[in-house]
C-alpha cells in the first residue's frame, strides 16, 4: 500500500508515464476555457456596458421641460439641471408649485407622449 500511493501521486503530479502533450492537445484543453470567457463577455459584460452607455446618453440629453420618471417612481417635469453638482430640480405639481431636487443619476427615463399616456392609464 505505501508503494502505491507515492507512485500514483507521482504519476498524477508529474505526468510520469505519459507522452508530452502536442500543440493540438494543448489547444483542445484550453479551448473550453476560452469559449466560457467569450460567452461570459457576450452575455454579461457587453449588455451591461451598452445599458450604461444608453443611460449616460439619456442624462447628457436631459433638458428643461422634459417629463421624467425617477428610479424611485416619481414623475415630474425638469425645471433645472445642475450638472456640476449632479442635481435635477423637478416640478412635481404645477398647481401647488411643488418642486423637489433629486440626483441626476436617479433619472430612470425620459417620457414622451406615448409613454406618459400609457403610464398614467395603467
Amino acid at each position: 500500500m505505501p508503494f502505491f500511493l507515492p507512485s500514483t501521486a507521482g504519476a498524477l503530479l508529474f505526468g510520469q508515464g505519459q507522452a508530452p502533450a502536442t500543440p493540438q492537445q494543448l489547444i483542445l484543453q484550453v479551448l473550453p476555457f476560452l469559449l466560457v470567457g467569450v460567452a461570459a463577455w457576450t452575455l454579461l459584460y457587453k449588455p451591461e456596458r451598452e445599458r450604461l452607455k444608453r443611460q449616460q446618453d439619456l442624462l447628457a440629453a436631459l433638458k428643461k421641460n422634459d417629463r421624467v420618471l425617477t428610479s424611485a417612481g416619481i414623475y415630474g417635469t425638469v425645471a433645472n439641471v445642475d450638472r456640476d453638482s449632479g442635481r435635477v430640480t423637478l416640478k412635481v405639481d404645477d398647481a401647488a408649485n411643488v418642486k423637489i431636487q433629486v440626483a441626476l443619476s436617479s433619472i430612470a427615463s425620459v417620457l414622451d407622449g406615448s409613454t406618459e399616456s400609457a403610464a398614467s392609464s395603467g
